[in-house]
């Protein structure tokens, strides 16, 4: 056999043996089954920690969904149709209330506080929150965290809801950009990038963060039933290992460059734009560097919950929540 043959040979041996070898590396990935509560870029650490490979790292391949509600991701965690949900702890609250026999227990949060900023149709005003008597805003659903934000800011400046103001409620998440931007309302409570395009269109200005109103909360945290969780702990561990990495990533990055790495989970939203959604998103501290979630914000959360009479009696941290693994995910870094 001649050299050039051999060479060909040994080439085609090579070939075979990296396609080999990622075949049983893909084989040997776990599927860790995810529902998102929406597709937003206000959850840039989880893209971040998908598009870079941290779950792949971790043995794990991710099955993304998006259920669009709190109350659909968490049907889906109870039916078992997915492994982890993602989405606000007040959902866990209204279940476990409901006197659910195997409950859902959050082990890792991904965001620090409200994700909605405040935009007026006037883009000539000098805001002030005592603007809003008399006006009428495009709010959120009833029970749901953003809306029970927004009516906790508006009392904290003396304004009481549906009084001295009327929200509308009944909107469902994906319309009210839409139905602000038709007419409806002198001011919306949005999430970003909807309220940076209505800004770049000439149609309203930014004026406000609830979040940083509100302060702190535990605001958007990854699920699990108890029993599972109890069971198979190492699964949430390496999951809980590649969120952390993407909170890392996240913070050691400019706005730019998480804008360029999400852009993908987002093709129909402009460069600029996204950009300078991160950007906010940083300005207001919006992500906690670790996964641990906080008993001093999921507090404050049943607090905003019982101010908006969603709730009559506190539920103690340590029933739906578990900081174990995330506690021991950020202490292998130490």
């Amino acid at each position: 056999m001649s050299k050039k043959a051999w060479a060909f040979l040994a080439l085609a041996v090579v070939v075979v043996a990296v396609l080999l070898g990622a075949t049983a590396s893909a084989q040997e990935l776990e599927t860790v089954r995810l529902s998102e509560v929406v597709r937003s870029v206000f959850y840039a650490p989880q893209y971040v920690a998908i598009a870079n490979g941290f779950f792949e790292e971790q043995g794990l391949e991710i099955d993304l969904s998006t259920a669009w509600g709190a109350d659909k991701g968490a049907a889906a965690l109870i039916s078992g149709s997915v492994d982890v949900g993602f989405f606000g702890p007040e959902a866990t609250v209204y279940i476990y209330q409901q006197g659910a026999s195997d409950h859902l227990v959050g082990f890792a949060q991904l965001t620090a506080r409200d994700g909605s900023f405040f935009l007026t149709r006037d883009v000539e005003e000098e805001f002030e929150w005592d603007n809003v008597r008399g006006k009428t805003i495009v709010g959120a659903r009833i029970g749901g965290v953003p809306q029970m934000a927004l009516e906790w800011v508006l009392k904290k400046h003396g304004i009481e809801p549906f009084v001295d103001v009327e929200i509308i409620t009944s909107l469902a998440f994906e319309a009210a950009v839409g139905a602000f931007e038709a007419g409806m309302g002198d001011y919306i409570a949005q999430f970003e990038p909807a309220m940076s395009e209505i800004q770049a269109r000439g149609r309203g200005k930014i004026v406000a963060s609830i979040g940083a109103e509100a302060g702190p909360v535990s605001y958007t945290v990854y699920h699990a039933r108890k029993s599972v969780l109890e069971e198979n702990p190492d699964l949430f561990v390496r999951f809980t290992r590649a969120i952390h990495k993407g909170q890392k990533w996240v913070f050691s990055h400019t706005a730019e460059e998480v804008a360029e790495v999400i852009a993908p989970f987002f093709p129909l939203i402009d460069h600029e734009i996204l950009v300078q959604s991160m950007g906010l998103y940083q300005s207001i501290d919006a992500w906690p560097t670790t996964p641990v979630i906080s008993e001093e914000h999921f507090l404050h959360l049943q607090e905003i919950m019982m101010e908006a009479g969603e709730l009559e009696e506190i539920v103690p941290f340590s029933v739906l929540m578990d900081t174990t693994i995330a506690n021991a995910v950020v202490g292998e870094g130490k």
